[in-house]
């Protein structure tokens, strides 16, 4: 008892000697990584706290740039200048260098920088919250600070060297091995991922292939994991609207079953697959999903024929009238 009790009054005493230093700058205790998928060239960085909106204040990326991830007591600001060194051509290293030694609250800082070559460069100041740390190695960096034990971001480094499969999956895996480690030692409140293109389209609402934040929950981890499969999800239905604007139609329903296998309970994705399937004369196999969704919430009954004056449900007078039975 009387070793908590040192180690809570010496954590006090830290933390109130920062907040005295760095009085405007918020704090971001937390683990996190930067990675690079050399395959597709996407970029991502992922972060969980036991802070209020932990994504909005440590994770940074831009396409064909770089990806950021600034915490402990923030210095919010490395972000956008952390990537506009990167659109100059210096190195993760150079960035981080230069970031680290033009500020005075350096010692308490945490940095990772990874750019569109999946070149990673980080650092922990010597005051950071123990225990804290980072590995830097190729296409990743991962860091902590404030943790349970030393084992957290090691734990980070080793799950995502032998996963597999998309970026924003195999980040998310790497944070769940960090908190099955021991994680934040004060808990857990909110997550975020991020996703970037390795090469910008130009189009900026194109180039954030995930962008998720959970900020606050008692399971953010938990959340995030279901965010990002509710993601995946409305991909396949999206998918299947660009084929049915390309007249597609047998690759639209399979994005749209797609989309249902994962989740077979979501209305919306039911409704628009029955209407895709109407359009496409396949009547028999629309009218049971009609009827069920028009049992379980009217409002859909309700807005079917505010679709033909928009051209989406494009069905004959008597086909119609079999759908609104």
């Amino acid at each position: 008892m009387r070793v908590k009790l040192f180690l809570l009054i010496v954590l006090i005493t830290i933390i109130t000697h920062a907040q005295t230093y760095l009085r405007n700058e918020p704090f971001a205790h937390t683990y996190s990584i930067v990675a690079f998928d050399p395959q597709t060239g996407d970029m991502g960085v992922a972060v969980q706290s036991h802070w209020f909106s932990v994504g909005t204040i440590v994770s940074w990326g831009e396409a064909g740039v770089g990806v950021i991830a600034t915490q402990s007591f923030v210095n919010a600001s490395f972000g956008p200048r952390g990537l506009e060194l990167l659109k100059q051509g210096k190195s993760p290293q150079e960035v981080v260098d230069q970031l680290i030694s033009s500020d005075d609250g350096r010692d308490f800082r945490q940095l990772a920088v990874l750019d569109s070559k999946g070149r990673a460069a980080s650092y922990t100041g010597v005051k950071c919250i123990q225990p804290a740390g980072n590995i830097a190695e190729e296409n990743f960096s991962v860091q902590a600070n404030l943790m349970l034990n030393y084992n957290v971001w090691p734990a980070m480094a080793e799950s995502f060297k032998n996963s597999k499969g998309k970026l924003a999956e195999r980040m998310l895996t790497a944070l769940e091995a960090a908190e099955n480690a021991g994680g934040d030692i004060r808990g857990k409140q909110s997550a975020a991922l991020l996703v970037v293109r390795g090469k910008s389209t130009g189009k900026v609402w194109e180039d954030r292939i995930v962008d998720l934040r959970v900020d606050d929950h008692p399971q953010p981890l938990i959340e995030l994991r279901r965010l990002l499969s509710v993601h995946r999800a409305y991909e396949h239905m999206n998918n299947g609207d660009l084929a049915v604007e390309k007249n597609e139609m047998d690759k639209a329903m399979a994005e749209y079953s797609a989309a249902m296998k994962m989740f077979p309970d979501n209305i919306e994705m039911k409704y628009w697959t029955a209407v895709t399937l109407a359009n496409n004369g396949r009547i028999n196999e629309a009218l049971p999903m009609f009827k069920e969704i028009f049992s379980k919430d009217n409002n859909w009954k309700i807005l079917t024929p505010r679709l033909v004056p928009s051209g989406l449900l494009t069905v004959d007078e008597k086909t119609f009238n079999e759908i609104m039975k």
